[in-house]
């Protein structure tokens, strides 16, 4: 019933803008008007890493901590293009992209959305990136390193551009690079980088993906960190023609019911600022570490996306569940069989805000054909 109704609004709903890219494969295309119907209707659920491996498990086929609990997937699943890459070089790792090429392939054959963040080592020390050692200048057009970064990208390219389904068609996926620029921790961050270079950066690196390597099955998101209003938010923004979607990281204040409100007005400006732009609106990333609340998900979370100011996001994805024996640490964000809040993480996933797998309609066909 959940889909059908889903389904109707999708019909009925007016037809919005289209991507950046003017040669969007077809799927991509009806994935951005799809998105933007959807979210009219509720919030898609996400989980970085959700396949890969969980706080208890790794390597294991079709397991995900989200479905453990909820006997579902999730709708939104989230990756990284570091991870096809030797570590902490600019060397493709055949046997670790052949892995998430399989995993994207998977969560798309589920109706799934699929998206890329790219925690790209500093270009210029070699290390991660969180070395805030300046580097944006280095990398840009007529700089010392711009042909080595357009290698790193050409490796990227070739990787995103072979994600194929069944039928042998490009599955679009979301590209987030270069996320939370307003804060200071990554080299491409705020005090790290100026505006101006951010901006050269993006502008340089979605023509070169778009239109020299033609990838035509990516849709750009702009993310920021926390941010206090539109001067704030878009200091670093690349414009109109360059981005599909306004999302924010918030880590911060989401934590306590008491800057709950907080939370919602940064949903609510930014699904406003999204709307007014003809682009999808996003909680890219957000999570509470170990989730000690056992009420967080329906007591936190869940009532900034119900508020009515903050309607039109289209997903909400937490963060990793980091495998605890392997990495020697408790780094999780969502619920695994067991955890203090599993129990609320399953009235969560049954909210019909909320849409997991199951909920959703096909996304990568035409909505006009429904």
């Amino acid at each position: 019933m959940r889909w059908l109704l889903l389904s109707m609004l999708l019909v009925a709903t007016s037809a919005v803008a289209q991507p950046i890219d003017g040669h969007a494969t077809r799927e991509t295309r009806n994935l951005f008007a799809n998105m933007q119907r959807l979210a009219q209707r509720g919030v898609m659920f996400g989980h970085q890493n959700t396949l890969t491996y969980g706080h208890d498990w790794a390597g294991d086929a079709d397991r995900s901590d989200v479905k453990d609990v909820t006997g579902v997937y999730p709708a939104v699943y989230g990756w990284d293009v570091m991870d096809i890459f030797a570590d902490k070089t600019d060397r493709l790792d055949p046997a670790k992209a052949a892995r998430l090429r399989a995993f994207v392939a998977a969560a798309h054959a589920r109706g799934g959305v699929n998206t890329f963040s790219w925690h790209m080592p500093n270009p210029v020390t070699g290390t991660d990136a969180w070395d805030v050692s300046p580097a944006v200048a280095a990398i840009l057009p007529g700089g010392r390193l711009h042909d080595a970064y357009r290698r790193r990208l050409d490796i990227a390219a070739t990787f995103l551009a072979s994600l194929k389904d069944a039928q042998g068609r490009p599955i679009p996926v979301w590209f987030r690079p270069f996320h939370e620029q307003t804060g200071a921790w990554f080299w491409w961050g705020r005090g790290n980088a100026s505006a101006a270079d951010f901006v050269a950066l993006w502008r340089f690196t979605v023509g070169y993906l778009r239109d020299t390597r033609r990838v035509h099955n990516l849709l750009y998101a702009y993310s920021t960190d926390i941010f206090d209003g539109a001067a704030d938010y878009f200091a670093f923004y690349p414009g109109d023609r360059w981005v599909d979607m306004l999302g924010f990281d918030d880590y911060h204040s989401i934590e306590i019911t008491r800057t709950r409100d907080v939370f919602a007005r940064r949903l609510a400006e930014v699904t406003r600022w999204a709307g007014e732009r003809g682009k999808i609106a996003a909680l890219t990333e957000t999570g509470l570490e170990k989730l000690p609340d056992p009420q967080w998900w329906t007591q936190v979370l869940l009532p900034g996306l119900q508020a009515p100011s903050s309607r039109g996001v289209s997903y909400v994805l937490v963060w990793r569940n980091a495998n605890a024996a392997r990495e020697k640490r408790e780094h999780f964000f969502a619920p695994y069989r067991g955890q203090a809040s599993a129990a609320d993480f399953v009235q969560f996933e049954k909210s019909p805000m909320t849409l997991f797998e199951p909920d959703l309609p096909n996304l990568y066909a035409n909505p006009a054909a429904r």
